[in-house]
């Protein structure tokens, strides 16, 4: 009898299993709690190559057996964005080298990048001798390919170089080099040899695939046929990851979607709007972009709200590391979008690690660390009632 009753628990179990599993599954968070997910309108065909560069960002480990190192600073590119969102400290890269415009002068000694990191039988790579540096926190990877697709003249347009209109902030572009396997954006805008980079802490980056094949060459060592230069040796190597693989994950960074503000209908999220406009944050926070022409449909002529300008501005002594890129002055830093900002715990341990190198733990505290063209904005904020202050870091942290 005994066994008839076990035998007849375990089919009702079997019957109700499904029904008290589905009960006990955590929902799936909402869209705007999460960083990582395709931008709305791709083509079935390009939901395949968003999940194929989703396994090769997020999945592939890399081995000695699969081109690792011998010097890097990670295994994988999903190691430095979890969850597609900022870095941490533990994370953090360590770039040295380049005082001026004149160029990094320790290329032969491992420059730009540290790679701490090595394969045994190998020396990691120690910073050189009188060489300046800085650290460089992962940035959050959503929302790029909009970012890549705005118009120079856009750029050119939001730039104030010699401040013509006195209000303190004279924001420029970063003219850059770029390398020969970049094909040029639609409206690019040349001068005398160089055009303007976007990503980066120094805007020092052109586009996204300049970005991804620095990224597998300087942070895991891996060699392509774009940057085919092993960083041990100097030597030209054959490569290591195929085109097509490089390609997949240039599409997934292009095409993730934008962040997605949260409470948006919330009293004080909207005064804390306002309050952003009135001390004048939004200057070099801009709040809202476009897109021009692209070959992805999905990106084109899109109207979308990262609170950037992807200019250089001068942040003052507080911010300036002695280190630089391209043509950037060593106190100058692009303006980071804001976008996701709320979310950046959940990718960096459950606390904040803001500014370009982690150092500010609150968005308080990233504040009152500007300097610079933000002096202005720091005053404004100190000035600010308990209530203002509290709804302006609300409203931050809706983004």
């Amino acid at each position: 009898m005994r066994n008839k009753i076990l035998v007849l628990g375990g089919i009702l179990l079997f019957i109700t299993g499904g029904v008290a599993c589905e009960k006990m599954l955590p929902k799936a968070p909402a869209d705007d709690e999460i960083l990582d997910g395709p931008i709305e309108g791709l083509t079935p065909e390009q939901h395949q190559l968003f999940l194929r560069g989703d396994i090769a960002f997020n999945d592939e480990i890399f081995t000695a057996e699969t081109g690792l190192g011998p010097l890097f600073v990670a295994t994988s590119c999903g190691t430095c964005h979890a969850g597609d969102g900022k870095g941490h400290p533990f994370t953090t890269l360590t770039r040295f080298g380049q005082t001026d415009s004149t160029g990094n002068h320790f290329l032969h000694q491992g420059g730009p990048q540290l790679q701490q990191r090595a394969m045994p039988g190998f020396q990691p790579e120690q910073i050189p001798a009188g060489a300046t540096f800085s650290r460089f926190t992962p940035p959050a990877n959503t929302g790029l390919g909009l970012l890549d697709a705005v118009p120079d003249a856009t750029l050119l347009s939001l730039a104030d170089e010699n401040d013509a209109d006195g209000d303190g902030i004279s924001g420029r572009p970063n003219w850059i080099v770029i390398p020969v396997y970049t094909t040029l954006r639609p409206g690019t805008i040349e001068r005398n040899g160089k055009y303007i980079g976007r990503f980066g802490k120094k805007a020092a980056v052109y586009d996204l695939m300049q970005q991804t094949a620095n990224a597998y060459s300087q942070d895991i060592g891996i060699s392509s046929t774009y940057e085919h230069y092993d960083t041990y040796t100097g030597h030209e190597i054959d490569p290591e990851i195929s085109n097509q693989t490089v390609l997949d994950v240039v599409f997934y960074l292009k095409t993730l979607k934008a962040p997605v503000q949260r409470n948006r209908t919330d009293a004080t999220v909207n005064k804390g709007q306002q309050v952003f406009a009135n001390t004048g944050c939004r200057k070099c926070h801009t709040p809202t972009l476009s897109t021009g022409p692209s070959s992805i449909a999905a990106l084109a002529d899109r109207t979308f709200h990262p609170y950037t300008d992807l200019l250089l501005h001068d942040m003052g002594s507080g911010l300036d590391d002695g280190y630089t890129e391209g043509a950037a002055k060593t106190p100058e830093w692009r303006t980071p979008a804001l976008w996701g900002l709320g979310l950046s715990k959940k990718s960096q341990g459950g606390q904040y690690f803001l500014l370009h190198d982690g150092r500010a733990r609150s968005i308080e505290e990233a504040i009152l660390l500007h300097g610079g063209e933000g002096q202005q904005s720091k005053a404004s904020f100190q000035q600010l009632s308990a209530d203002e202050k509290n709804a302006l870091i609300r409203f931050l942290e809706s983004l």
